[in-house]
């Protein structure tokens, strides 16, 4: 069975007969007049589909032991195609979701055939994929949601995302050889980037040297917004503007990933825009380096994303009491406010709570760091780490993070 049949089956197999699920592809939103932003397809129905099309619904349902999919896509309009090109065909999205053509339709066909499903297969569950971040992002599946409800008051909806979560979360081979390419391509950027990195350079031209190699290996998205920050810029935990002058003696803190088939890479590295560290930028970096190999030994099956966190905080705070920059655990906060790590997959910050226990296959970051404003220096490094049976493994091990190892990227 391929690989997005057999999460189609995992699925199903979690839900009671009766069931129907809807996911819904996205469509990109209007920038300005007639102009779009960038598509990228819902993560979800990518997952269980294998495709990255605009405006569509896959449908997933079991009654009296049956199980049916029905997969809803645009019309071709022959007059557009010749200004924007042809809609994915049903032959095309048949063989790319596994969905047999018979139970492809059209987008039109829709709301006529989910009328006369819920009637005429007694259907009492509806789920759809309803947790999201922003409270105020009425999402397709929120209206759908409450139309279904008026119109047929006796289904129940439901909530399908802690399913999907618990699949998600554990990678497939696929799923990680893409991710491993995401890294690989990232690998590369940040290695040119910081050769051509030299004083007086804006951000905006030390990230140009990242975009480069990504357009250069086929990537057109990141995995998320760049961040190259310098010097003061290096403090803010999520700066991304991009837009300052680099000076002699700076700290560049650099937070990219590329993004290979939806699957993201997410990767910090820190290096001195004068190609040396001085001896206090050695020290702080030093104590982030220690911590993060220290969490990594920890990292392994059983253990979770908040008791990792707790031995990065405790490793941190005895650093920092070295290099005499707090006299207590407690002053930590002040220089590191954020969480050791998150779940990494289709999305950045993908599915998967701080409390669960790390099971073989998942994903996370390990990204230590402190950010010292009075000092002008903000150190993160981060590297992606895959859960084995017995630990983990490094994916990012290659990208350079020791002193020394930055230092050389120069030959000098």
């Amino acid at each position: 069975m391929s690989i997005v049949k057999l999460r189609r089956e995992k699925l199903l197999n979690s839900l009671d007969d009766n069931s129907l699920v809807i996911f819904y592809s996205s469509k990109s939103p209007i920038k300005s007049g007639d102009e779009r932003y960038l598509f990228s397809p819902n993560r979800n129905f990518f997952y269980f589909t294998n495709l990255a099309i605009e405006n569509s619904f896959f449908v997933i349902y079991k009654t009296e032991g049956e199980i049916y999919e029905k997969l809803f896509i645009e019309r071709n309009d022959p007059i557009l195609a010749r200004w924007i090109g042809e809609k994915p065909s049903k032959e095309e999205c048949s063989e790319k979701s596994e969905v047999k053509i018979n139970n492809i339709y059209y987008i039109d066909e829709f709301f006529s055939f989910l009328g006369n499903t819920l009637w005429t297969y007694h259907i009492e569950d509806v789920y759809f994929y309803l947790k999201n971040v922003d409270w105020e992002n009425n999402t397709t599946e929120k209206k759908l949601a409450k139309e279904i409800t008026y119109n047929f008051p006796y289904v129940k909806i439901k909530d399908v995302s802690k399913i999907v979560n618990r699949l998600r979360v554990k990678k497939d081979e696929t799923e990680i050889e893409n991710i491993k390419k995401a890294i690989s391509i990232t690998q590369e950027a940040i290695i040119y980037l910081m050769q051509n990195a030299k004083p007086g350079m804006y951000e905006y031209e030390l990230e140009a040297y990242f975009d480069f190699i990504l357009r250069k290996n086929g990537v057109t998205d990141f995995a998320f917004k760049p961040i190259v920050a310098s010097g003061i810029n290096s403090t803010i935990l999520h700066y991304s503007s991009n837009n300052c002058k680099t000076n002699e003696g700076d700290l560049v803190l650099l937070d990219l990933g590329a993004q290979y088939q939806y699957y993201s890479a997410d990767i910090s590295r820190t290096f001195p825009i004068s190609r040396k560290f001085t001896d206090r930028q050695k020290e702080i970096y030093q104590v982030v380096l220690n911590t993060m190999k220290e969490v990594q030994n920890e990292t392994k099956p059983g253990i979770t994303l908040f008791e990792l966190n707790e031995i990065a905080k405790k490793s941190l705070a005895k650093g920092c009491k070295e290099i005499n920059l707090i006299n207590s655990d407690e002053e930590l906060s002040k220089y590191y406010f954020h969480s050791i790590s998150h779940f990494l997959g289709l999305d950045t910050h993908d599915v998967g709570g701080k409390k669960i226990k790390l099971e073989p296959g998942m994903v996370i970051t390990n990204e230590p760091g402190l950010y010292i404003p009075e000092e002008k220096i903000g150190i993160r490094i981060e590297d992606d780490l895959l859960i084995t049976e017995n630990g983990c493994e490094n994916l990012s091990k290659d990208i350079p993070k020791e002193i020394y190892e930055i230092e050389n990227i120069w030959g000098t």
